[in-house]
């Protein structure tokens, strides 16, 4: 019979990656070094536990994502947030709805809902008192769009 050992390595949940990745996308906004992604991304995985490339994987599917995908999301965000450019949404929000938006239009195996429930609760740990409700109202708005341009039905959501 084999023992069982308590391994380093940490598998970490996709609530956990998707701060990672707001986290990395958040600092990519503000990278004067020109290092880039692998310098951010080191960065980021040092200052965590023993981690394994693979567990971080989702992660850094999503930030790839979303910088492979940046004009259509700022399209998507800018359609939606009446009254405001999108250079003049604070980063925090931006990031986060980017982060969403992506997950909403580019991933199928996230339901809407979980996109949106996810990016709010991003809003409400790293936003301030108003982040919630201005994350919540543009997603919401984008939703819409997506189940109208499925003729009605949302399957994801």
């Amino acid at each position: 019979m084999s023992k069982k050992t308590n391994s380093p390595r940490q598998k970490y949940s996709r609530h956990a990656q998707r701060v990672f990745a707001f986290q990395i996308l958040y600092s990519l906004n503000f990278d004067q070094t020109g290092s880039g992604l692998p310098a951010t991304f080191d960065h980021f995985k040092n200052d965590q536990d023993t981690v394994d490339q693979k567990d971080l994987s989702y992660a850094l599917q999503l930030v790839n994502g979303v910088r492979d995908n940046l004009e259509e999301l700022d399209a998507n965000i800018g359609r939606h947030s009446q009254n405001w450019k999108v250079k003049r949404i604070a980063m925090v929000e931006l990031t986060i709805m980017r982060l969403a938006v992506y997950e909403m239009i580019c991933r199928e195996d996230i339901p809407v809902k979980v996109a949106i429930n996810e990016a709010i609760e991003l809003a409400k740990t790293f936003g301030d008192n108003n982040s919630r409700n201005f994350v919540n109202g543009i997603l919401d708005a984008v939703a819409r769009e997506i189940r109208h341009d499925q003729s009605g039905t949302d399957a994801r959501s």
